[in-house]
């Protein structure tokens, strides 16, 4: 079964785009601008920096850890009533992303800290060839949006559940935060 086809019935999708980039940084670009201007096309303007910050990062990922010669990677948008969710789907299942804390002087390995920071959910799911690494932004109504002065990615209900220990690689279960409102 594929991360699109378990979307829950009760919740299904209204757009999507599914596109597959050959293995470059220019395609991390192009994924990201036409993740942002879709989200925008699609009524959540709002939400199209977060979007576009997710996608540049899981598509990198996928780019710098994922890629074979030859291959490509996908990116595909989901919007359902309550969610956006970014897919980001490469050929190598057994590199599996986890999240651990870069050294001050590393150029690299901060890329799933700040999905982590932005998405409401993510996580990894095998697949027949490769994985799938997904982000989730839950769409608010207006009721929930916070008031008042608030830091990114702060969490007023508590600290976030448990996630994978750092330096170590997730396995095919998800990552799970509290909704930030």
């Amino acid at each position: 079964m594929t991360a699109a086809q378990e979307v829950p019935e009760d919740n299904p999708p209204l757009h999507d785009d599914l596109l597959d980039y050959t293995p470059t940084a220019r395609s991390v670009t192009l994924a990201r601008r036409r993740a942002a201007r879709l989200v925008g096309e699609w009524g959540h303007a709002d939400r199209a920096g977060e979007v576009a910050l997710l996608v540049s990062e899981l598509a990198t990922n996928a780019l710098i850890h994922g890629s074979l010669r030859g291959r490509l990677f996908r990116v595909h948008l989901i919007l359902t009533g309550g969610a956006i969710r970014i897919e980001v789907s490469d050929p190598r299942g057994e590199r599996l992303p986890g999240l651990r804390e870069a050294e001050r002087d590393e150029c690299y390995g901060r890329g799933l800290v700040l999905v982590d920071a932005v998405a409401d959910r993510w996580g990894v799911e095998p697949r027949t060839v490769g994985k799938t690494v997904f982000a989730e932004l839950a769409l608010r109504t207006a009721e929930a949006v916070p008031r008042g002065p608030h830091r990114l990615g702060a969490d007023p209900s508590g600290p976030p559940e448990a996630g994978p220990v750092p330096g170590q690689a997730a396995g095919p279960t998800t990552m799970t935060r509290r909704p930030r409102v």
